[in-house]
């Protein structure tokens, strides 16, 4: 079947000499995948994004990296290849790359599970691109005008990896507002979608995803093996579920024999799909929800003296930018002292985080000072980061974490 739409872009990249500050070639020479605006010292006049920008070292002008240029970025140059070895940025070398990230998720396809990332950005050697399979569903989310070149090029390859009936492009805002392409964010290039909502399998539990209105890609799939280890500890317990989204632990802990939960969640449309989610699968116990602000909500439920079993705390990103780590802290530290008075005893409190800039040790510190200035004894039974589809190539690339509190009174 061909394309349902013509991907070619019609800017035909060139390619580009670029010499790069001290900084700039240290970066590339240890495998960072960006190179900022301010670390070049001389660029080919006219650079367009998507031009493939050829990396000279100042070591007998030998080339030191290939990357695409991105005119609209301080990140100027996304690193394609760091190395002193020869390169050809083609077919081959996307086939060869996509190939080499599927096969890294084959111990998770093993299991009973249908959806996971193909792509991972930058972390898989694509950076600015995610690509992630709901069932027989591709979805590929791109977040740069470099990749309209190479579309033509790369969804082929990645139908054929991932053996997808039907592909979906989804934009980032910022390209949904450029010139340079004819793509419409949610648009199908490949086969038929019956069904905006995609229902798919998660370690035996089933789920569902808007490929086209959902956040992201429909789906957040970044927090599988902890929504497993939650549902695997909820049987005969119950539940609290805070961000809850589109229900994800709440369901686990469902389809595993938790006799309630409760999903928390401001957006009341995201707790439709959490109660419907949640009927894709039998279950006895009881599923309620709470629509609401999480802090304010959370303080309610502690002055009417209610606990649960399993608290699950799983914010958005509160630092999205350096200046708002100090907040984020804050933030984090206020949800372990609310998480705490609402976990009963012998319960499990599970908190995470999802902002890149917070690091992890920065993260267990605050939620360690935090319930050890309670007067309950505890035990941290576990630490989580990124699932199997979510290789991490480079310090920045990493950003989930997750810490298991088990309260010993």
């Amino acid at each position: 079947m061909e394309f349902s739409i013509k991907i070619k872009s019609k800017y035909n990249p060139k390619r580009l000499a670029v010499k790069l500050n001290a900084k700039g070639e240290q970066f590339v020479v240890q495998g960072h995948p960006w190179v900022f605006s301010n670390n070049i010292i001389k660029i080919t006049d006219d650079a367009k994004s998507g031009d493939l920008a050829i990396i000279f070292g100042k070591n007998k002008n030998k080339v030191i990296g290939l990357g695409l240029y991105d005119a609209s970025s301080p990140i100027r140059i996304k690193m394609l290849h760091s190395s002193t070895v020869k390169a050809e940025i083609n077919a081959a070398f996307f086939k060869n790359r996509i190939e080499k990230a599927f096969s890294k998720r084959q111990p998770l396809l093993k299991t009973n599970t249908n959806s996971y990332r193909l792509l991972f950005g930058e972390n898989d050697g694509f950076p600015g691109l995610i690509a992630d399979v709901y069932a027989s569903v591709l979805v590929v989310k791109i977040y740069s005008e470099i990749w309209l070149s190479y579309l033509e090029t790369i969804i082929p390859i990645l139908r054929v990896v991932s053996k997808a009936d039907t592909i979906v492009i989804r934009l980032s805002r910022n390209l949904e507002q450029s010139k340079l392409h004819q793509l419409k964010n949610g648009e199908v290039v490949y086969g038929t979608l019956h069904n905006e909502v995609v229902t798919f399998v998660e370690h035996g539990v089933n789920f569902s995803a808007n490929v086209i209105k959902g956040h992201k890609t429909g789906y957040f799939l970044d927090h599988r093996a902890n929504r497993k280890q939650v549902g695997e500890w909820s049987k005969g317990k119950t539940v609290l579920d805070v961000f809850s989204y589109a229900g994800g632990f709440s369901v686990h802990a469902l389809a595993n024999g938790a006799i309630e939960v409760t999903s928390l969640d401001i957006s009341k449309q995201a707790l439709e799909i959490a109660l419907s989610n949640g009927k894709l699968n039998p279950y006895t116990g009881k599923h309620k929800i709470i629509a609401g602000d999480a802090f304010a909500e959370l303080k309610k439920l502690i002055k009417n003296n209610v606990t649960y079993d399993v608290v699950v705390i799983d914010p958005p990103s509160f630092a999205k930018q350096a200046s708002e780590i100090e907040l984020a802290k804050k933030k984090y530290a206020q949800l372990a002292e609310l998480g705490e008075k609402l976990t009963a005893k012998k319960g499990l409190l599970v908190l995470a985080s999802c902002s890149s800039r917070v690091l992890a040790q920065t993260f267990f510190d605050i939620n360690s000072q935090v319930l050890a200035s309670t007067n309950r004894n505890y035990k941290e039974v576990l630490k989580t980061t990124h699932d199997i589809d979510h290789p991490i190539s480079f310090p920045e690339g990493a950003y989930l974490k997750c810490g298991y509190y088990h309260f010993l009174d």
